[in-house]
């Protein structure tokens, strides 16, 4: 049952996770479920705080300490209705989110936070396995038609919500499944797709249709849609890469790592890559540029392909493992984030830049970095050096870059909308998330820029509540 002094009697419990050992072998998924006794000792844990910050720090508003609560006394399915009230996908961000949450929670002030993701997982999961989740078809329609381009989680969200209202909702993507970044740029030993296939077939259960294999502005006609629909959401993320144009950068052996993840995904998932193609860091030295989740990402990827050395380096200076002073609680810190693909081995180095490529006969061998510091100018803004006499080498067979995104790609359907862009590229929108053409709206990376899955959740949700407000004159969906 639940004990509002729960927090004084027991510990963080991290979750369990696979041996190293065996994991490396295969792409399932890296952690295994709790069982359901510590989930609920772990919501005990929860402080039903006066304030709880863990709201202000979840993009979606989570009810977090009413469901922590619920699960804490045994009553999983108001856990789950509370869960599922905020959050379209709570069965990925239980696996994949970065939990800003938790970095917020009251109790993390003095002691360790909350486990919230795990809880979240617990309580999904269970719901799914109690039969809780069934189709939810709209008790009525409202003869309103709205297409959304893309299928990650920032349309799948928005798809859900605007189906609930009553709307004849489509979906078009691209590629050949839907689920966009979810399906083919996290890999499965992070997010089994098995998972994301749950989800989507519950969808077109409750009636949202699905169109793959369709690109709109390419070789769909973006007339044959703007008639046919009383608005459209732009959910196509953002996939232009940023790219290091230095010397050497044309030599074989260097790919963009969503590249390479989208390509083993597809292997993963049984496609065949003819060889030429082929990304594949076997019996390799892979160097991966960028220390982010995605370069996290494509490390335990080269561990499972069997690469003979993994190095990933990062300009920037190795973060604190501490909250840093000037970024106190309740803020989301900048702290030095060991992943399960650090864990599983290769090494990480800090405060590199790569000045060259070098190779032989077009072939990648070898990079050459330098080490740099940082310091401040008159202004107090950040200024970086190299370091006199710190060049050196590293082997590489394989070099994975990944420096983040641009923007959205522009070409063909932001092209032929006309729709226009903020300074930093991405399609700019009102505060009610239309674009410069009416009826026209775009939610997630495309609007806000490259962020975290739970952030396209809730800007997919809000999105959502606005379209519907346009169709229907006021709108009962919530505005997060």
């Amino acid at each position: 049952m639940y004990d509002a002094k729960g927090f004084l009697k027991i510990k963080r419990e991290r979750g369990d996770y696979r041996p190293v050992c065996e994991r490396v072998k295969d792409y399932a998924e890296v952690f295994r479920l709790r069982n359901e006794k510590k989930s609920q000792d772990q919501g005990i844990r929860c402080m039903d705080c006066g304030t709880p910050f863990c709201h202000w720090g979840c993009p979606v508003g989570n009810y977090i300490p009413e469901w922590n609560q619920a699960m804490a006394a045994g009553r999983w399915k108001t856990a789950y209705r509370l869960l599922q009230s905020t959050n379209n996908l709570p069965e990925v961000t239980g696996r994949i989110c970065p939990a800003p949450c938790e970095y917020s929670c009251v109790l993390g002030i003095n002691d360790d936070p909350i486990t919230i993701r795990e809880n979240e997982l617990a309580v999904i999961e269970h719901a799914f396995k109690a039969g809780y989740i069934t189709a939810r078809k709209p008790a009525e329609r409202t003869h309103k038609k709205v297409v959304i381009i893309g299928s990650g989680p920032a349309g799948l969200a928005c798809a859900d919500q605007l189906n609930q209202a009553g709307h004849t909702v489509t979906v078009f993507e691209r590629d050949e499944k839907i689920g966009g970044i979810l399906r083919y740029g996290i890999p499965d030993f992070k997010l089994e797709k098995s998972v994301l296939d749950r989800r989507i077939a519950l969808l077109k259960k409750e009636g949202i249709g699905f169109n793959v294999n369709t690109h709109v502005g390419v070789d769909y006609p973006l007339s044959r849609l703007e008639h046919t629909c009383d608005a459209m959401v732009l959910t196509g993320g953002s996939r232009l890469p940023r790219d290091l144009a230095i010397e050497g950068r044309t030599l074989k052996g260097i790919h963009f790592a969503m590249d390479y993840l989208m390509q083993s995904n597809k292997r993963v998932s049984g496609v065949k890559i003819p060889e030429k193609d082929l990304i594949d860091a076997g019996g390799k030295n892979v160097v991966v540029i960028g220390g982010g989740d995605t370069g996290s990402d494509c490390v335990g990827t080269a561990h499972r392909q069997g690469a003979h050395c993994v190095v990933q380096i990062e300009i920037m200076p190795r973060p604190s493992e501490c909250r840093p002073q000037e970024q106190p609680w309740p803020h989301y810190p900048l702290v030095l984030k060991t992943s399960t693909s650090h864990e599983e081995g290769g090494t990480r180095q800090w405060s590199i830049l790569t000045r060259k490529f070098i190779g032989e006969n077009g072939q990648l061998k070898k990079l050459l970095a330098v080490r740099v510091e940082f310091t401040k100018d008159s202004k107090g803004c950040p200024l970086m050096k190299e370091i006199p006499g710190s060049e050196f080498e590293i082997d590489a067979d394989l070099v994975l870059v990944a420096l983040g995104f641009l923007h959205p790609e522009h070409t063909g359907l932001i092209h032929d909308l006309g729709i226009a862009l903020d300074q930093r590229g991405n399609v700019k929108t009102a505060a009610n998330f239309m674009t410069s053409k009416k009826g026209v709206f775009a939610a997630g990376d495309m609007r806000r820029g490259q962020s975290l899955v739970v952030w396209a959740v809730s800007e997919g949700r809000r999105a959502a509540h606005f379209v519907d407000e346009y169709l229907m004159g006021r709108s009962r969906l919530p505005i997060i």
